[in-house]
C-alpha cells in the first residue's frame, strides 16, 4: 500500500526535511515507487506537485527536497499500486473545487469493490478507489450543508460519521485539508507528533540526516507532523487509534473522535 504524510503549522512552514526522509521510502528503504505527489496551500489554492515517476528519480521531488515551499497545510504521498494504473492521473494528491475552496485529499489503503453512487459534481479523472472515496467524501459533505460553507467542526462531524463506512471496504487512512485545517483518519497506521517551542533535535530514521530546529524556528512557530511510519528515531510519536479521526488546526490536534468500523 501506499504511504502518506501530512503537515499543518501555526505559521508557514517548510516540509524539506521530513519530505526529504519521506521520499526514501519510493526505492530506498521501501519501495513505494509507483509515482508520488504534494501539495502546498496558500489559503484557497494549492501548489500541486504530481508525477507516476517514483518519488527517488523523479526531477520533481528533487526540487521539493531542495527547495523550500512554506505552507501551514502540506499533503504528499508516495504510492505502491494496488488499484488503477500507474499513470498521472491516478497519481496521489487529488484535487476538487468546494465551496470557492480548493481540496486536497491522499489516502493509503485498498477498497475492494467500492462502486458508490455519485451525483456528477465530483467524478473521478482515473480509475482508483482512492480518487472514488474522495468523490464520495466530497457529495456526501454537498449533501449535509448544500452549497453553504458549514464549520470545521460541522464537517468534521460528517466525516466522523462516513468514514468509518467507507472503511467496511477495506483499508482507509487519509488526509484532507481545505487550507484552513487539516483532517485525518485512520483504520491501520497513522502517527502524528507535535514540535513546538522550545525545539529540539531530530534525526531521521531513512537517511542519516539530523537538524536543530532550535535553530531555524520562533516561539510562535508549532508544526503538527501526520505520517503513515515515524519519520525521526529521537521523537516522541503517537499512533492512531483504529478509528480514529483528528483534526488540526494551527499546528496542534483541535479535536478528536474514534469510532471502529460498524
Amino acid at each position: 500500500m501506499c504511504q502518506l504524510l501530512g503537515m499543518n503549522c501555526a505559521t508557514p512552514t517548510d516540509i524539506t526535511f521530513s519530505f526529504r526522509g519521506f521520499s526514501q521510502r519510493a526505492g530506498i528503504t521501501s519501495d513505494h515507487s509507483d509515482g508520488f505527489g504534494i501539495a502546498f496551500f496558500e489559503d484557497k489554492a494549492c501548489r500541486l506537485f504530481v508525477d507516476n515517476q517514483s518519488a527517488v528519480e523523479s526531477p520533481i521531488a528533487d526540487l521539493i527536497r531542495n527547495y523550500p515551499i512554506k505552507s501551514r497545510n502540506v499533503i504528499a504521498h508516495i504510492r505502491k499500486a494496488t488499484q488503477g494504473k500507474i499513470t498521472l492521473e491516478n497519481s496521489h494528491p487529488f484535487i476538487r473545487e468546494l465551496w470557492g475552496r480548493q481540496w486536497i485529499f491522499a489516502h493509503n489503503g485498498d477498497l475492494h469493490d467500492f462502486n458508490p453512487p455519485l451525483s456528477g459534481r465530483f467524478t473521478p479523472v482515473g480509475n482508483t478507489d482512492s480518487e472514488r472515496a474522495f468523490c464520495y467524501l466530497l457529495d456526501q459533505l454537498v449533501e449535509a450543508f448544500g452549497y453553504e460553507e458549514p464549520s470545521l467542526e460541522q464537517i468534521f462531524e460528517v466525516l466522523e460519521k462516513i468514514s468509518p463506512q467507507i472503511a467496511e471496504y477495506g483499508t482507509f487512512n487519509y488526509c484532507l485539508s481545505n487550507g484552513k485545517a487539516l483532517f485525518s483518519y485512520a483504520i491501520t497506521k497513522l502517527h502524528w507528533l507535535v514540535r513546538e517551542y522550545p525545539f529540539n533535535h531530530a534525526h531521521l530514521i531513512d537517511l542519516d540526516v539530523e537538524v536543530d530546529f532550535s535553530q531555524v524556528t520562533t516561539p510562535e512557530d508549532r508544526v503538527a507532523v501526520i505520517t503513515t511510519e515515524p519519520l525521526t528515531h529521537n521523537e516522541n510519536w503517537t499512533a492512531y487509534q483504529p478509528g480514529e479521526m483528528i483534526l488540526f488546526q494551527h499546528g496542534k490536534p483541535i479535536k478528536k473522535a474514534r469510532q471502529s468500523k460498524t
